[in-house]
């Protein structure tokens, strides 16, 4: 979430979905908002009927293109381009909230002069090198301004991408230069007037693929949902993540809420729709190897893991609330190690693993193929079929020693051994395979307890329906006893290496004849307590440095106050906003940022969109929010002299965890890929990249290249046609659970792809036909839905296709199919590592592919001959 995180501070979504009805238009890209997330799109179709403009831009025409008021096609893999003109339309007509973006974003932060843009390096800002293929930083920063750090942070590469603001440095910001009328030729307003100049209606409709009428009109309509009386959102998913620069795509969408004054306001924000229940939950108190919970960041090897001391340094603000962080680290290490944490050994510190390189989903599997990898647990994942290149993974998987797969039913990734794809080419050899393979039987979520963590930041506490049958266990049941094995283990055995095991702490009650942990005890001791009398805390507000407090996510602090109180079970909706039902991070805050939601005086923009305000009589903030402010702040506080942390923020600063309480439309810090987004084609793409010829894609990106996982050209007559993957309604994820049962499989029963009408004709292909699917990574077969939901668009004077593939499928299960991720690349976005799934290149031809060893000739030839292996 490093677009968010360093645009706003926190990354996870600014409002929550039921404040859609106080919308005036809704911006929805990079999502099929209808279909993939139902149950929030009630309120964007309310907002709609409410008056609500809602509009869509999308490569292909969906049920949520069809209930919006305008729809727009768009080339895959352009949205930085639109998203652009759409800024560049605020900047050029005086569309920006203007009183709004002054007090409120660093759009008046002066920049050093020896900073230079992509525009003056024909595609790369200052500071890259080309050699390392990373950034150094260093001109990035305000004029004024000097990082403490004098290697991590000026090296953009060294940093956690998921971390507190993005990036994992501290950098003073205070004292810097700035010009509040915004006419400094150097000061972020202007240098991004400059940046986007070139991103015109004109060039919009020329790569993009969207009319410069439709163009103008969304412009229009979304940007006239700004200043005092109107409010806009945007909704993204997947669409935008999964791409090359995807936290850039983000990072734009941010500039442009920024501009229109529309973060921290009802009816406004940035919303990251979720794929699933907990997925927000999932970077809270993370399944990532790069942040530890609360949005930590992970020890780096070399970097900042000398001892505790240095890593605060470089991680701790001076200003603003991450000055905090001691208290939080301190905090976590006493949750883990309780007595054994104390000041003499710096809380244990040394015991947390350190970073020591690519630990991702991808990074694993291409150190798998290699051989490094010995053992692998895989639990609620199927990167059988769900993994970029899955033909690759697969393989992968045959070079373990062991592969522990807990779930509910045998799915591709525990049976890649003797069913796969590569098992019927003779790819794969099952008696040559010496991986051993542990199938485990997990509970499913109505048979256990527990806690989601939703789009919104939302906690919401789930109960246990019924036991689970046979051997099935829970995540939480599997994990604790695992713990408690090898703690029995590695207390017979005094080696160093076991010092951190033996200190961890492990004392769950256990309950039933299962012996299952008891869930609302990891809940509390995740809210945090005292520690001489382990005594529920109220809030974050509470945690201290000194080791008398304990917390094992300190944004989830407040959760569980006091015994009996789960106020993520809670059931009981007061407002709009949904105060009483369940538990949103931080403080029940429901809108962050929302000072923002006052004028700087205190007073509401509106009596239309107030949220929080300023109580003059009682001298605290007030209003239908929990204020995201120190509450007894008043307006007009200033800082005085030296003051460090919360204190060195004025009381007209609403971004209370960026250094300088400001939303950042320039990021002075936090990416590995530049301080503004900037255009760059996909890492495949049927154009050259218009605005830069001598960098086509993301510069910083990494391709991970390799003999089977080869690339198109950029363009590349053998691939001509734009590929995305999306879900469906039907399914879920790999469909390893609504494939193998009845009532699903039969609403969704075969592996398809949607192509046009034209793209049809011009293959000779008919409705319901079978279609081969290749790129340089392998080729599946499907069913073509022919519909005119899917067009051609013209960009740069050529007609360009783009096929829709579903990505649910695989080879086991009621209903089969092969698997769409065969065909996608392992690449890696330089912030998150994420691959990249949407706007690659293809082929699509008639007929069915061919089968077994055959399929690998047919691949050979498609690729002119190279090794298809």
């Amino acid at each position: 979430m490093p677009g968010l995180g360093t645009s706003f501070g926190r990354g996870g979504a600014t409002n929550a979905p039921g404040d859609l009805i106080n919308s005036d238009a809704i911006l929805i890209m990079g999502s099929n908002m209808a279909e993939n997330h139902p149950v929030a799109f009630q309120w964007a179709v309310e907002a709609r009927e409410r008056g609500a403009q809602l509009i869509h831009v999308d490569p292909r025409f969906s049920r949520t293109s069809a209930v919006a008021n305008i729809w727009a096609p768009l080339r895959a893999g352009s949205d930085i381009l639109f998203l652009g003109g759409l800024i560049r339309y605020v900047l050029e007509n005086g569309k920006d909230f203007r009183e709004y973006v002054v007090h409120y974003t660093n759009a008046s932060s002066i920049i050093p002069e020896d900073f230079k843009d992509t525009e003056d390096l024909e595609g790369v800002f200052s500071g890259w090198d080309a050699n390392h293929r990373k950034y150094n930083a260093s001109t990035w920063s305000y004029e004024g301004c000097e990082s403490r750090d004098t290697v991590g942070a000026q090296d953009a590469s060294a940093h956690c991408g998921h971390c507190k603001d993005g990036s994992g440095a501290a950098v003073d910001l205070t004292h810097c230069k700035s010009d509040p009328t915004l006419s400094h030729p150097r000061c972020v307003y202007q240098l991004l007037k400059k940046h986007f100049a070139r991103y015109t209606p004109e060039m919009v409709e020329r790569f993009c693929g969207v009319p410069k009428d439709r163009f103008l009109k969304i412009a229009e309509t979304f940007c006239s949902a700004s200043g005092p009386e109107k409010t806009g959102a945007i909704c993204y998913a997947l669409g935008w993540t999964q791409q090359s620069k995807g936290p850039q795509i983000i990072r734009a969408a941010a500039i442009l809420q920024l501009l229109l004054g529309n973060i921290g306001r009802p009816g406004g924000g940035i919303l990251a729709l979720r794929g699933h229940a907990s997925i927000q939950g999932s970077t809270d108190i993370p399944t990532l190897y790069d942040i530890l919970p609360g949005y930590l960041p992970m020890p780096q090897l070399g970097i900042d893991a000398q001892n505790l001391a240095a890593y605060i340094a470089k991680h701790r603000d001076l200003t603003g609330w991450w000055w905090n962080f001691d208290k939080y680290i301190v905090s976590l290490l006493k949750a883990y190690y309780g007595e054994a944490a104390n000041r003499e050994n710096d809380w244990g510190f040394d015991w947390l693993p350190r970073v020591t390189g690519d630990h991702s989903h991808q990074g694993y599997f291409l150190e798998m193929m290699e051989g490094k990898v010995e053992g692998f647990f895989v639990m609620g994942q199927n990167p059988a079929v769900a993994g970029p290149n899955s033909r690759f993974e697969r393989k992968a998987l045959s070079k373990l020693k062991w592969l522990v797969v807990r779930d509910m039913v045998e799915l591709e990734t525990a049976s890649f051994w003797y069913d796969s794809p590569e098992v019927e080419r003779g790819e794969l050899r099952p008696e040559e395979i010496s991986t051993e393979v542990f199938l485990l039987p997990a509970a499913g979520h109505a048979e256990k307890d527990g806690c989601f963590t939703n789009t919104q930041r939302l906690l919401q506490w789930h109960q246990k329906a019924v036991d689970p049958q046979g051997d099935a266990r829970s995540e939480t049941w599997f994990m604790y006893h695992l713990g408690r094995r090898l703690k029995e283990k590695a207390k017979k055995d005094p080696q160093p290496r076991n010092a951190g095991l033996n200190a961890l702490t492990w004392d769950y009650s256990l309950e039933g004849e299962l012996q299952e942990p008891k869930v609302e005890v990891v809940l509390q001791e995740i809210n945090g307590y005292t520690v001489a009398d382990r005594k529920l805390i109220n809030g974050f507000g509470e945690l201290k440095a000194d080791g008398s407090t304990a917390c094992g996510c300190w944004i989830y602090s407040g959760v569980f106050p006091r015994p009996g109180e789960n106020r993520a079970n809670q059931r009981n909706s007061q407002d709009y906003l949904g105060h009483g039902w369940g538990f949103a991070w931080p403080s029940d805050r429901r809108i962050i940022y929302n000072r923002a939601s006052a004028a700087p005086d205190g007073r509401p923009w509106s009596e239309r969109k107030k949220l929080v305000w300023w109580d003059q009589q009682k001298k605290e903030w007030t209003g239908l929010d929990v204020p995201d402010f120190t509450k007894t702040k008043a307006p007009d506080y200033r800082p005085y002299k030296d003051a460090e942390g919360d204190d060195a923020l004025a009381g007209d600063k609403p971004f209370i965890l960026h250094g300088d309480g400001v939303g950042w439309i320039w990021a002075p810090k936090g990416l590995a890929d530049g301080p503004l987004p900037t255009h760059y084609e996909s890492l495949e793409s049927p154009v050259r990249n218009p605005l830069y010829p001598d960098e086509q894609s993301n510069p910083a990106a990494m391709k991970e290249e390799r003999p089977q996982n080869e690339y198109a050209n950029s363009p590349d007559a053998r691939f001509p046609f734009v590929m995305s993957t999306y879900r469906l309604t039907e399914h879920h994820t790999s469909g390893a659970m609504s494939r193998m049962l009845p009532h699903l499989a039969e609403l969704q029963p075969e592996f398809f792809c949607e192509i046009s009408p034209e793209l049809a004709k011009e293959r000779r292909v008919e409705n319901g036909d079978w279609v081969t699917l290749t790129t340089p990574r392998g080729l599946v077969e499907a069913r073509a839905l022919v519909t005119p939901r899917m067009r051609p668009l013209l960009v740069n004077g050529q007609q360009v296709h783009q096929v829709g593939v579903p990505f649910h499928w695989g080879y086991r299960g009621l209903v089969k199919g092969d698997s769409a991720n065969d065909l996608v690349a392992i690449s890696e976005e330089p912030n998150v590592r994420i691959m990249e799934a949407k706007g690659i290149l293809c082929d699509l031809s008639p007929g069915r592919r061919a089968q077994g060893k055959a399929a690998l000739e047919q691949l050979s030839a498609h690729l002119g001959g190279s090794n298809a292996r």
